[in-house]
């Protein structure tokens, strides 16, 4: 081998390598749902931000930017409320239920 194909070859492998690597770097992103999920969050947060501004105002807001921020940070307050919600309605609706089935057979 010349130099000159010395030197093309060791080029095409530093390519070849940068290429894998930007591959690898972009699987992996795409393999890291949490990451992803957290980036989607974030987007869905800042949407609802603008829109908030939009309609009240620019502190309202910061107050909703800051409170999802609360929430992204500790969400297991935020998942107690939904699942005791989830259970009380639960509790309504057999109660409800079981006293409709009493009023249809009195």
């Amino acid at each position: 081998m010349t130099e000159r194909e010395v030197e093309r070859a060791r080029a095409d492998r530093d390519v070849t390598r940068e290429e894998l690597a930007e591959t690898l770097d972009a699987l992996s992103h795409k393999l890291d749902v949490r990451t992803r999920a957290g980036e989607k969050v974030d987007a869905t947060i800042d949407q609802a931000a603008e829109q908030v501004e939009k309609t009240v105002s620019a502190p309202a807001a910061e107050k909703v930017r800051a409170g999802a921020q609360a929430v992204r940070s500790n969400p297991l307050p935020l998942f107690a409320a939904v699942f005791g919600g989830v259970v009380v309605l639960r509790f309504v609706i057999r109660r409800r239920h079981a006293h409709r089935k009493q009023g249809d057979a009195g």
